[in-house]
């Protein structure tokens, strides 16, 4: 692969730290405008706004079952496995829900009817962002006490932030929702991002040799590894999307987009940080 062997060391580390900076400045002037309007950075799915989730077995065209619904709140009609079907409404008044357990009741008979509270999506939406803060605080700690430099733990802090605003602003603008499965999708590149930016850390401050053979090398293994969880997170992705499996296909292409967003922040966020750090004190 040619793209492992790119030379990383031509640039300066203003131009490596420049694009992911932007990047992320817009991404969280989106995600704060989205916050103000909808109360979440990112619009969310019913998981946590509330909402009805219908699963039916039917030949009926997704068009033919929006125009039976069009009364009512329809988010989406996803197609599952053979004649399935799965129909995801917002919430609604309690008239409005009966009617439509009626009339569903009437046409699929057999249909699977699962409703979640507008409360109790609230409840899930604030032990979801729990987890995340947590999470991130937790990964925080760990990285300052192995460390113990504020340089290099806050790049590697920064950079795990970075990916996590920028894959949200991705999301937002190809509309994936926010919910439980993607929320965990979110939680796992927490650790995917530690993960190849101790990698560089590591290999820059403790091992000995020229700056340029030392990110050079880390370049090439950590380039490796990404794309070894790339092409099988790809893998999971085509067959989730080709059985029809949303869930899945959502969580995967969180983390495709979280990985791709993840090699910008380490190679060029974190590293052009760390050269500059390590420059500096060599200068000094």
């Amino acid at each position: 692969m040619e793209f492992v062997r790119y030379d990383v060391n031509k640039y300066s580390p203003r131009q490596m730290v420049a694009l992911p900076l932007v990047l992320l400045l817009l991404a969280g002037v989106l995600l704060g405008y989205t916050a103000l309007a909808t109360g979440l950075p990112i619009t969310p799915g019913i998981d946590f706004a509330g909402g009805t989730a219908v699963t039916v077995f039917t030949s009926d065209s997704r068009e033919t079952i929006e125009a039976a619904f069009a009364e009512y709140p329809v988010l989406s009609v996803g197609e599952g496995i053979g004649d399935g079907r799965y129909i995801q409404f917002g919430p609604m008044d309690d008239a409005q829900y009966q009617s439509l357990v009626g009339i569903i009741n009437e046409r699929y008979p057999d249909a699977k009817i699962d409703q979640i509270g507008e409360t109790f999506g609230k409840t899930l939406q604030s032990q979801a962002s729990l987890a995340l803060v947590f999470s991130f605080i937790g990964m925080a700690v760990v990285v300052m006490i192995a460390f113990r430099n504020l340089v290099p733990a806050g790049t590697i802090v920064l950079a795990a932030f970075a990916d996590i605003v920028i894959t949200a602003g991705v999301m937002q603008i190809i509309g994936i929702p926010l919910s439980l499965g993607t929320t965990a999708a979110l939680l796992m590149l927490i650790g995917y991002s530690v993960d190849s930016n101790i990698l560089l850390t590591t290999r820059l401050l403790k091992r000995k040799g020229k700056l340029e053979e030392k990110l050079a090398g880390a370049f090439r293994t950590g380039i490796i590894m990404t794309t070894t969880t790339l092409t099988a997170i790809a893998a999971m992705w085509v067959v989730a999307t080709a059985g029809q499996i949303q869930i899945i296909a959502e969580i995967a292409s969180v983390l495709l987009i979280g990985l791709f967003v993840d090699l910008m922040n380490t190679w060029m966020l974190n590293a052009g940080i760390l050269k500059n750090h390590i420059l500096r004190g060599n200068k000094r």
